[in-house]
């Protein structure tokens, strides 16, 4: 059944699933986060595996800081409010509120992302690098590719906002930007199972 179209606005209800060319991109999004479900799950499963392997240098209790992960972890999570935000706006098409959204997004997420450099900076001159143990390399690889994730989020919906910042939201660029917004959904779910298998866990010593 196609989508109720307001016509004071002149869109469908939800835009992003309104041609077959948009429905089409969703089936192949969620075959494509089926294929980084599977990757994250076998670097946590690597991670397990290895994180009592300190070889005598630095471990997740002595490391580990509550207070800074707790901070990347609100600034994420209130990343991901604010691009459901925009596409709430997205869908009464209120172009203007949803660029706002999708920028204060890339806001937080970049300052997440810069107090995970701090964080991996202070662990190296802490004695933790990423050839020191098995917990190094399994901590830095899977953290460190969850970072890659925001990158390459940052990266999308950045392009997505220069690129139609003067073309309003149309029924071509409407499931970008909410394909967009779910990948930024995925990758803070992704950190909130590193928050509690990786810090959590290390710093109660589980």
């Amino acid at each position: 059944m196609a989508d109720h179209v307001d016509m004071t606005k002149g869109l469908p209800s939800n835009p992003e699933k309104a041609t077959l060319e948009g429905r089409n991109k969703f089936l192949g999004f969620w075959i494509f986060l089926s294929g980084e479900t599977i990757m994250f799950a076998t670097f946590f499963g690597a991670f397990l595996g290895l994180r009592e392997g300190t070889a005598g240098g630095p471990t997740a209790e002595e490391l580990f800081q509550l207070p800074l992960v707790f901070i990347m972890t609100m600034l994420l999570l209130t990343s991901s409010l604010t691009s459901v935000l925009a596409m709430y706006a997205m869908k009464r098409n209120n172009f203007k509120s949803m660029m706002i959204w999708m920028t204060t997004t890339v806001v937080l997420g970049m300052a997440f992302l810069g107090l995970e450099i701090y964080e991996f900076v202070e662990y190296v001159h802490h004695g933790l690098g990423y050839t020191t143990s098995a917990f190094g390399s399994s901590f830095y690889t899977l953290v460190g590719l969850h970072g890659a994730h925001v990158v390459f989020g940052l990266a999308w919906i950045s392009t997505l906002l220069i690129r139609y910042a003067r073309t309003g939201i149309t029924l071509t660029n409407a499931p970008k930007f909410y394909l967009a917004s779910l990948y930024w959904h995925f990758i803070d779910v992704v950190w909130v199972f590193i928050f509690t298998v990786v810090y959590l866990m290390g710093i109660g010593g589980a």
